[in-house]
């Protein structure tokens, strides 16, 4: 079954320890001052958090279909102290590797891989723009095929990891033609940094996520070789359907790090806290709430790592891709909204130390809501569950 294991827990701890001597010590000053630490980014690639799916021959762990469980763990941990941090693991590592890593002709892996998997260069995933969110099939951006390049036009929104120092490449999508039904043929591209005509814009203005690395990007005749086709043509919106679903494992397990960072903050804090003379934990307005963000963790986990190990089942055949399928949108669904349920808990108990950056529930807070947005909407979720269960949604 999808316990995890000693070996696995062995792990968490190896991460856990790297979250909280690395980045608890400063996480408040980042937050605040908006800073990527990019510093972090080779630190995690030495531990193999970028690596745990990948191949060897690119310096992966090798454990090809066996270690999306301890990416999610690792994905957990860190989103326990930063949430930020927690989507730069995710992003760099479902939204940049994966596609390459998946869909890639062997030069592309050599070319880009090994970098992206040693921390040493981090890769974006553009899908969304402007206009075209949850449709992500009514993408503007265009590609046209001149001379063996393509050229293209068009603009992405909300991308992360799209403007580090270390951003080497981003890899998007991007309308080719038409095809016979009438429907957009869509490609995936691959453009490295740097690329004449893609410029990257200036850092968003974010509620939350301050230290995680998100910009939009256009690209006004940006030209890219032939070659830089990722998988088959016409075939990048299946791609990136497919790289979704494995997204939306891993943005579970980092609502599960806010779950139970909520819960050991409220459970600490309600046993300190003095009212009337008495820890307030006392009092059952307070301790159910606390035992609610228990029950509410424990789901998450259970969903979230059931939905890993399917997966993991899935690449051995011995589960259906329907079955992931609807098991991933469960768990983004369930644990994304009690990540959000559990902040505004932890807020409430805090009373006004919760609305204080001085304490890290605020933090939380803001860094929460986006979980319910990224990767499929609640409501996308909401669509995919009905179908799964045969609803004309």
């Amino acid at each position: 079954m999808f316990e995890l294991s000693q070996d696995h827990e062995d792990f968490r701890g190896v991460v856990r320890d790297f979250a909280e001597q690395e980045i608890a010590p400063h996480v408040e000053q980042w937050d605040a001052e908006s800073h990527f630490p990019v510093h972090l980014v080779p630190k995690m690639g030495e531990l193999g958090l970028f690596g745990l799916e990948a191949p060897e021959e690119f310096g992966g762990a090798g454990m090809e279909g066996e270690g999306f469980t301890y990416l999610c763990v690792a994905i957990e941990e860190l989103g326990r102290v930063d949430q930020a941090m927690g989507i730069t693991l995710e992003a760099g590592v479902g939204l940049g590797i994966n596609p390459i890593q998946t869909y890639g002709s062997q030069e592309q892996k050599e070319r880009w891989l090994p970098d992206l998997v040693a921390g040493k260069a981090l890769a974006g995933f553009g899908l969304t723009e402007p206009e075209a969110g949850s449709d992500a099939g009514a993408s503007r951006t265009r590609a046209v095929l001149e001379d063996g390049e393509w050229v293209i036009n068009g603009a992405k929104a909300f991308i992360t990891n799209s403007g580090t120092e270390i951003t080497s490449v981003v890899t998007v999508t991007a309308k080719t033609g038409e095809l016979e039904n009438g429907r957009p043929e869509i490609s995936a591209i691959i453009v490295p940094n740097g690329t004449e005509g893609f410029v990257v814009e200036p850092p968003y203005r974010k509620l939350g996520w301050h230290i995680s690395d998100t910009h939009g990007l256009t690209f006004e005749g940006a030209r890219v070789p032939e070659a830089n086709l990722l998988g088959e043509r016409g075939h990048g919106f299946k791609q990136f359907l497919k790289t979704l679903d494995d997204g939306r494992i891993a943005i579970a397990a980092l609502a599960v790090g806010c779950c139970q960072r909520m819960l050991e903050e409220t459970t600490r804090y309600s046993q300190e806290r003095l009212a009337f003379g008495k820890p307030i934990a006392v009092n059952q307005g307070v301790s159910f709430q606390v035992a609610d963000l228990a029950v509410m963790t424990e789901a998450a986990r259970t969903l979230t790592y059931k939905a890993a190990w399917l997966k993991e089942q899935h690449a051995a055949g011995k589960r259906s891709m329907a079955e992931v399928k609807q098991a991933a949108a469960i768990a983004k669904l369930y644990a994304t909204e009690a990540a959000v349920t559990s902040t505004r808990i932890g807020t409430q108990i805090f009373g006004g130390n919760g609305f204080m950056e001085e304490y890290p529930v605020a933090r939380f807070y803001r860094d929460a809501k986006i979980l319910e947005i990224g990767e499929g909407t609640s409501e996308v979720q909401r669509m995919l569950i009905a179908r799964g269960l045969g609803l004309p949604a």
